[in-house]
């Protein structure tokens, strides 16, 4: 019998990366007065729902969709959380 999981996937920019888009929002966030920010990074954060056997099952699964669509393995890292989902 599979569990469903409520899985949140973190994609990043691996930090050898330039990101004009987090260098974009600094200077936004620095011309709004914040002056403490000293670097910005953007990524993506991805949920989904996933059934598998057990949590072994589900973390290869996803480590599988991060590879060969939800991230791009030369640029980006990830990382995902996963807890059963429970409904109730």
């Amino acid at each position: 019998m599979s569990t469903q999981y409520q899985c949140c996937i973190y994609v990043t920019l691996r930090p050898s990366v330039l990101d004009p888009a987090g260098t974009a929002v600094r200077s936004g966030l620095k011309q709004l007065g914040y002056e403490s920010v000293e670097d910005v990074r953007i990524g993506k954060y991805i949920e989904l729902t996933l059934s598998a056997e057990d949590e072994s099952d589900a973390r290869e699964q996803l480590d599988r969709m991060c590879d060969q669509l939800l991230a791009n393995p030369v640029i980006e890292n990830y990382r995902f959380d996963i807890k059963p989902l429970v409904r109730g």
